[in-house]
């Protein structure tokens, strides 16, 4: 799992990459991170400032969470579908 970097800290060194005066790798041995998170970090900046296109950081919170409510909903689902049965057997006329 990767480290967890606070928003501040990627919005600073997007702001650090962006001015361009250093290389990208320089910045990411500067920051001790990895170039490959700088490209992420300003590739992710530049959709959430409308750029590119692409799902936003909050889009993707968002799409995260509702994924999380649906297994929840499929799971409590499938409790009472089978108490449902289990209830209904007792009922059968013998």
């Amino acid at each position: 799992m990767p480290k967890k970097f606070p928003p501040e800290f990627r919005r600073d060194v997007v702001t650090v990459a962006r001015r361009g005066e250093l290389t990208r790798a320089e910045v990411a041995a500067d920051f001790g991170i990895s170039e490959q998170s700088v490209n992420r970090w300003m590739r992710q900046s530049d959709i959430d400032d409308g750029i590119k296109d692409g799902l936003t950081t909050s889009e993707q919170s968002e799409v995260v969470q509702l994924r999380r409510d649906k297994r929840r909903l499929e799971m409590e689902v499938e409790i009472l579908r089978r108490a449902t049965a289990f209830f209904a057997r007792d009922h059968l006329p013998k």
